[in-house]
């Protein structure tokens, strides 16, 4: 069932308008606090500073893990808005903008105006996709190339014998080139096994060896390769090898500190996406009553949902929002749930019971955090937590009105409107429930999430925006981080010292001999070099306060201070030129 985008302009371009309010505002009122988020922001800025758009970069070297694209279009923000947070987050708010018309025009397709809106409306008012709308991190583009690739592959598949199949397929290689170009091979993995599970599901296999494959495979060859070929060009010929290499390491380690039992993701959905994911189930578990196309599609994302699911849970590697690919076959599930099946939901005592206990945890956990300051004397009293960096971070000082905790109500209204709606059949207390958890979600990122922030590592950027600009080397020690680098405004210059070069390639290439990855290694040979090696410019380090008694005892080093969990050093630059 087809429906015309051109007498659905104006719904597209009201979606376009209301997404660009709901996911713009405020996205540069909160420091870049998430390790992928200040990783990519960085290499965005070191593009922009070095001139360098071929490459992407951390600490001005070839940084082989991710591919350009999205460091391309934060590259371009910044150089619009300035280096900034605001840039760095910007093109997520506008992939936030084009997913949620994609998914209205692929349901209005499919369906009918009304399930597109549905389905947007589910997608826009969840937790988890709507906050990384507002993140600087690769996935929301990543995971709106494979949708858009897989929806393309699906169309051809079903206008087999139609003239209008060669151009599905090259859409469909286009994106999934793009999604290659932003986060790597992996997408090669996901959409192939996605396709084989959905063509032996379908019994479709035959079409494998269709004209329009081949098509579809030359397009997504020549766009994803481009980039690799021409770093291949340039001599950088270990750029495949990297990234192999980064993807086992993924698979076969736990890397970066990211492990997870493996049903991780299935509650970082189940939770991430509270809600939808209870409607999901509920309308999973019915029997459809869909015309061909829309079951093909259902079967379709069914094989995404559990290929990503299933992945994601095999890799030792757990970070939140690698099953975000996850949130597209979710909403659209549940939005089938609320068009086709809301009058005829007969939810048990079990379903009724297990809602509710999640949506009192996640209610009842804001409501905890907004009165963090009230309850953190008795956690630290009674040892409630026994990590004592989190203790030292805790202290704070967080300035809260005693409002926010409303924040936490307002998403149990949503919930309980959306619970009387698919309990009751009545559709319309649905919108009133997604609009109320979306203005739950906008209050709870802009309010919320800056003051956690000041928790975690704002003493920190504080201390990084103080040195910005200033002549000096400045490393962390003991943990990962990529702040000090874009707070404190680190040039290309700052690694222009022969004797630093040295050090640190002769460094490096003992590193790598032992099986260790340059990219990874850099920022441990450079902190050797500055404790230990003749410096020409003050040097600063910042450790957490529960390990500085591995820094006390150098003479080299004098402590400044300590705050909220950290700890800075500095070593002097004393000039010993006569």
């Amino acid at each position: 069932m087809k429906t015309s985008i051109k007498n659905n302009r104006g719904i597209i371009f009201l979606i376009a308008i209301i997404s660009g309010i709901i996911f713009i505002p405020f996205i540069g009122n909160c420091p870049l606090f998430d390790w992928d988020e200040i990783n990519f922001a960085e290499c965005a800025r070191e593009m922009i500073l070095s001139g360098n758009y071929s490459q992407v970069q951390i600490n001005y070297q070839p940084f082989w893990e991710k591919p350009p694209f999205f460091i391309w279009l934060q590259a371009i923000s910044m150089n619009v808005f300035g280096i900034n947070e605001f840039a760095a987050r910007l093109p997520n708010a506008i992939c936030g903008i084009a997913s949620l018309i994609s998914v209205f025009i692929i349901g209005l397709r499919l369906h009918s105006k009304k399930f597109g809106l549905i389905w947007a409306l589910l997608y826009c008012t969840t937790l988890l996709p709507h906050f990384y709308f507002k993140s600087g991190i690769i996935d929301p583009w990543f995971n709106l190339f494979i949708i858009l690739s897989l929806y393309q592959f699906y169309s051809f598949l079903i206008n087999f014998e139609n003239k209008k199949s060669i151009i599905n397929s090259l859409f469909s290689g286009l994106f999934l080139g793009l999604a290659v170009l932003t986060k790597g091979p992996v997408a090669l993995i996901i959409f192939a096994i996605t396709i084989i599970a959905y063509l032996i599901w379908t019994k479709q296999i035959k079409q494998l060896g269709s004209r329009n494959l081949i098509v579809f495979m030359i397009t997504s060859l020549i766009v994803s390769a481009s980039w690799f070929i021409v770093e291949w060009l340039n001599g950088n010929e270990k750029i495949i090898l990297e990234f192999i290499n980064y993807q086992i390491r993924l698979f076969n380690t736990e890397d970066s500190g990211h492990s997870g039992p493996f049903l991780y993701h299935f509650f970082v959905l189940l939770i991430g996406c509270f809600p939808a994911s209870f409607i999901f189930i509920a309308s999973y578990l019915k029997k459809n009553n869909l015309t061909n196309p829309q079951k093909h599609w259902r079967i379709l994302m069914l094989c995404l949902f559990w290929v990503v699911l299933l992945l994601f849970s095999i890799v030792k590697t757990k970070i939140l929002h690698y099953s975000s690919i996850c949130y597209f076959p979710l909403t659209y599930i549940a939005a089938i749930g609320i068009s086709e099946y809301i009058s005829d939901f007969k939810l048990n005592k079990f379903f009724k019971f297990f809602y509710w206990i999640i949506a009192s945890a996640i209610g009842l956990s804001f409501i905890l955090i907004a009165n963090i300051n009230l309850l953190k004397p008795f956690i630290i009293q009674h040892q409630l937590i026994a990590d004592e960096f989190a203790i030292d971070c805790l202290k704070a000082d967080v300035k809260w009105t005693g409002l926010e905790f409303i924040i936490g109500l307002l998403f149990l209204l949503g919930c309980y409107l959306i619970y009387i709606s698919i309990t009751r059949g009545k559709e319309k207390l649905f919108y009133y429930g997604s609009l109320t958890n979306c203005f739950f979600i906008c209050f709870a990122i802009s309010v919320i999430v800056p003051k956690i922030e000041q928790y975690s590592q704002h003493s920190n950027i504080e201390f990084y925006k103080h040195i910005a600009n200033k002549n000096c080397y400045v490393e962390t020690r003991g943990f990962k981080s990529y702040a000090q680098l874009f707070y404190s405004n680190r040039k290309p210059s700052d690694y222009n010292n022969p004797f630093q070069k040295k050090f640190i390639i002769e460094t490096l290439n003992k590193l790598e001999k032992e099986g260790y990855s340059k990219s990874k290694t850099y920022g441990l040979a450079n902190l050797i070099w500055m404790q230990n090696e003749i410096v020409d410019r003050p040097v600063y380090i910042v450790i957490k306060t529960k390990n500085e008694s591995e820094l006390l005892n150098d003479n080299k080093l004098h402590k400044l201070y300590s705050k909220n969990g950290f700890s800075y050093f500095e070593r002097p630059f004393i000039n010993t030129a006569k």
